[in-house]
């Protein structure tokens, strides 16, 4: 199931996304929350007719560097011996069709395609047995970077976190197997980044095993699982839009800030 978070007539609802195509997407409005058990209430509102908002309000976002051998490769860096993990703020996440705004202190503005975990369930030290159990779906995510700062700052708190970093959308799939689809970024329609979350180092198992070791994951939370080669330059004025099989395509555009 498809599961959006849009706003209509000043009113904030999730809705399951019924139809194919861009015309024939309605949106099924859910009573209650979708994180618990819920009900559709039958009154249908055409996706056309609807804001999108990122899918979730996440408490946190964890994200995971050097997860592609390749992309680790191609920026001159070394595959850890451990996962990589970061955090992105609530401020930084935007949904589809959301402007990203090029940061003031960057001069160096990055497309990270990725795939995006939705948690469903409160968990801490989950075994890998019983990590299914607490995974709410996938949707697509841009971890967009300051990679000019990211090379001279040690932390890659502003890099990484600054507001609009974090595009998630369209919505969250909630049934779909992550482990080998194909993710892909193009910029002005040109395709720039093209995988498989198969090359992934680290499985979304290891991902979630690992970070629930040292912290509770909460509904609506979000892990960021890495980005394929081919990561490359923004710039004001482009379009950027990550795509993932099984799930749909993340949309935004570049514009100055201020």
């Amino acid at each position: 199931m498809r599961i959006a978070r849009f706003s209509i007539d000043g009113n904030v609802a999730f809705g399951a996304v019924e139809g194919e195509g861009p015309d024939g997407l309605v949106l099924d409005i859910i009573k209650g929350i979708p994180y618990a058990e819920f009900e559709l209430s039958g009154i249908k509102v055409p996706l056309s007719k609807v804001r999108l908002l990122p899918p979730v309000l996440p408490n946190k976002v964890v994200a995971i560097g050097r997860n592609y051998a390749e992309h680790a490769k191609e920026l001159g860096n070394e595959v850890p011996d451990v996962p990589v993990a970061f955090f992105k703020p609530t401020t930084s996440v935007i949904g589809s069709g959301d402007a990203i705004e090029y940061p003031s202190f960057s001069n160096e503005l990055h497309h990270e395609a990725e795939l995006a975990v939705v948690i469903g369930r409160m968990c801490r030290e989950v075994p890998r047995e019983r990590v299914k159990d607490v995974i709410f779906g996938y949707t697509c995510a841009n971890d967009v970077t300051a990679r000019d700062a990211q090379k001279r700052e040690k932390q890659w708190a502003r890099a990484k976190g600054f507001d609009t970093s974090c595009p998630l959308g369209p919505w969250v799939e909630t049934d779909l197997d992550p482990h080998d689809l194909t993710i892909q970024a193009t910029v002005n329609g040109e395709q720039r980044q093209l995988g498989r979350t198969s090359d992934m180092i680290r499985s979304i198992e290891d991902l979630v095993v690992h970070i629930t070791e040292a912290m509770t994951l909460l509904p609506g939370d979000v892990i960021l699982t890495g980005t394929p080669a081919g990561v490359g330059p923004l710039h004001v004025g482009d379009e950027v839009a990550v795509t993932i099989e099984g799930i749909g395509t993340l949309t935004n555009k570049v514009i100055k800030r201020g």
